[in-house]
């Protein structure tokens, strides 16, 4: 996933304030001066793996320009509890506004990175690659999925047009074609989009034949056992890349690597990491 530009930034930054300011932080302006000055932390309150950090220097400066930041730490970087990320210096009103959105974009794309970290951790040594899904949370795609990068997996496609997916309800909307739907709909596929890759979701053996003779670049094993995966990984070796899918937990990712598989992909990444624990600690 490549760097968000500064639009981009300001676009999701400009939203998440016009959600949670409104016409104003109503507790801030009536009993904070606005000559008040302040000097915050942002610290780790647990082991996490930081993503975010542009996004939430972005929140503060968007309210005051008078704010000054300085990064101690950076994305992708493994901290431990009680390490500072930030510092955050300048009008108090403003930092307080800010607070809550600087947070919030941290300390949940931190735990998508933190859970990353762990699903790589457990494969560190086998060939399989882990791989996020477009199991995400709408409109923070691009947010998510680079908090994937950051936690050291890999992003499958971005979204239905940078990849052909060909997955079980296109096969059942091609029941009746011949020789099978797999190899009509891999050939249809390629002759529309030549320069993308192909992948076809298999649920039994057989469709991971006809999937690696059809000409797939990737065959998706969904949600086999063990055995069927070592089957289908030899069946598919030379010929096509394999991708495990389907109920893929901590505790199971590690058997799954061994069978030899050249992906993981694990929806669990995005769509249940729990949010990390970062506070905002002001100087007293």
């Amino acid at each position: 996933m490549e760097l968000f530009s500064a639009d981009e930034i300001r676009r999701h930054v400009q939203s998440a304030l016009a959600e949670d300011v409104g016409s104003g932080d109503v507790t801030s302006l009536a009993i904070v001066s606005a000559e008040a000055l302040a000097k915050a932390f942002m610290v780790a309150r647990e082991p996490l793996v930081i993503a975010g950090l542009d996004l939430a220097e972005a929140a503060f400066s968007e309210i005051s320009p008078a704010i000054k930041i300085v990064r101690i730490a950076r994305d992708g970087q493994m901290v431990k509890a009680g390490q500072q990320l930030m510092t955050v210096e300048g009008p108090a009103r403003a930092i307080l506004s800010a607070e809550r959105v600087a947070l919030n974009f941290v300390q949940r794309l931190s735990g998508v990175a933190t859970l990353t970290a762990q699903f790589v951790e457990a494969v560190k040594g086998m060939r399989a690659k882990i791989l996020d899904t477009r199991k995400t949370t709408p409109g923070w795609r691009r947010l998510e999925k680079y908090a994937v990068t950051c936690g050291g997996g890999q992003n499958h496609r971005l979204g239905l047009f940078d990849m052909v997916l060909i997955k079980d309800n296109h096969l059942a909307a091609l029941k009746n074609e011949s020789p099978n739907p797999i190899a009509a709909a891999v050939e249809r596929a390629r002759a529309k989009y030549p320069p993308l890759k192909i992948e076809v979701e298999a649920d039994t053996v057989e469709q991971v034949k006809q999937a690696v003779e059809a000409g797939a670049d990737i065959v998706l094993l969904d949600n086999m056992n063990l055995t069927q995966l070592r089957l289908a990984v030899q069946m598919a070796k030379g010929r096509a890349q394999t991708e495990a899918s389907g109920g893929v937990n901590l505790s199971t990712v590690r058997e799954i690597a061994e069978t030899g598989v050249d992906f993981i992909s694990v929806g669990a990444m995005t769509h249940s990491a729990r949010a990390t624990d970062i506070a905002l600690d002001f100087e007293t």
